[in-house]
This record gives C-alpha cells, sequence and structure tokens, in this order.
C-alpha cells in the first residue's frame, strides 16, 4: 500500500468502486485464531496496520531532519489520531469492528496503550508489505467476517465518512474491490470481500503506480474467471 500522507482532508479522494468488470488497556481484547467476531451478513472488519512506535524504527525516511525521538512521537499521534476515527465509525454502526493488525508480536502493551478500548488485535504475518497485507485479510476473513477494509496508521486526517462509503459499497458487492485513491498514484485504503494473494502481488509498493498496478492485478483477476 502506498499509504497516503496525503489522504483524507489532506487531499485523498473518496472511495471509488473497483469491481471485475465480470460481476482501556485491561479491556482489549485479542483475537484468537478460533475467535470469530463476524456479526452475520454484512459484517466489516476494519483493519489498521501498525508498527509499535520505536526509536530507530519509526518513520525512519523522516530522519533526518526529524531525530530519532521525534519519528516515534510522530508515529505514535499518526496511530492515536488514525485509530480514532477508525473507532469513530465502528461506534457508530453495529456491523464495523475496528482491528490493529499489529507489528512486532510482543509490543501489544505498546500499541493497547494507543488504541480506543473498542479494538481488537491480531499480529500482523509475512515479510513484504503485499504479504502483510493478504494475510490480514486473511486473518480476518477467517474470523467469519463479510468483508474486509485494510489502511495503514499514517492517514490521521483521513474523515470517517470516507470508511463509512468503502463499507456501504462492499455491501453491495458479493466479489468487489474497493479502493481510495490518493493524489500520488496509490490508495489509503482497500476494501474486500475475499482473501486474494494475487491481489498484492507484483505491485512497486511506496512508489506512484500501486494504483495503476493494483487495477492491473484487479482486471488480471477477472479476466481469468
Amino acid at each position: 500500500m502506498n499509504s497516503s500522507r496525503r489522504s483524507g482532508q489532506a487531499g485523498g479522494l473518496p472511495a471509488t468502486k473497483s469491481f471485475p468488470p465480470k460481476s482501556g488497556p485491561a479491556a482489549f481484547t485479542e483475537m484468537k485464531p478460533t475467535q470469530s467476531r463476524g456479526r452475520g451478513s454484512g459484517s466489516c472488519a476494519i483493519g489498521v496496520l501498525i508498527k509499535a512506535p520505536r526509536i530507530g524504527f519509526s518513520k525512519t525516511r523522516l530522519c533526518p531532519p526529524l531525530q530519532p525521538p521525534d519519528c516515534k512521537a510522530l508515529s505514535r499521534c499518526f496511530i492515536q489520531d488514525t485509530a480514532e476515527n477508525v473507532s469513530t465509525i465502528a461506534l457508530a454502526r453495529e456491523d464495523i469492528v475496528p482491528v490493529a493488525v499489529y507489528t512486532p508480536v510482543g509490543s501489544e502493551p505498546d500499541v493497547q496503550q494507543l488504541l480506543p478500548s473498542n479494538f481488537f488485535l491480531i499480529p500482523q504475518r509475512g515479510e513484504s508489505l503485499g504479504d502483510r497485507l493478504f494475510h490480514a485479510a486473511q486473518d480476518l476473513f477467517q474470523r467469519g467476517f463479510d468483508s474486509v477494509c485494510l489502511l495503514g496508521s499514517d492517514s490521521p486526517t483521513l474523515p470517517p465518512s470516507y470508511l463509512g462509503r468503502m463499507v456501504e459499497l462492499l455491501s453491495h458487492s458479493n466479489d468487489g474491490v474497493v479502493m481510495g485513491p490518493t493524489l500520488d498514484g496509490g490508495y489509503y485504503a482497500i476494501g474486500l470481500k475475499n482473501p486474494c494473494r494475487r491481489l498484492f502481488e507484483d505491485i512497486e509498493w511506496s512508489t506512484d503506480r500501486v494504483l495503476k498496478q493494483t487495477k492491473a492485478r484487479i482486471s488480471e483477476l477477472a479476466y481469468l474467471r
């Protein structure tokens, strides 16, 4: 995902359909592999991919000009603001469940203190960004959700209404894909009805070609049906 630093109110665009042509800390709960939080037809998990803020590992591309402690502090703020936006839409709609898809394993206390209490937790899996996105979708669908939206944690100004629009579009599709495009050629979020590894393969992540290449994967998958 070319996680936009210009999404939402800072320059992103509302979600658009890209359907295939053929058609308190103590309250935090970790989702276990056998635990289902799906609430029947129409339930949607909004998964926020989060890397626990740590000096030397957070926002390293901003250092310089920022110092490592500043990068960690900025990461914390981005996570908190993004999670609050997701929490807002989840509290307003019973069909949405907010989930933090976090890394590394063992950082649960650090992640938990940044999130609203209605968030659930599952660990990230995979090495590349494409792998992590696919496994996040796969793990959430295995827990019984009807649809899944995934976004990064660096879209602090993203309006909750944009996420609500994505969920609405997915609710009217059996096998569609919804993306929120950004001005830099990527997307701030992607919504799915099924997990599909190919959708995240052969993508030049963190470039202005992410959105175009992802659309090509969608067309390719539709052609193969």
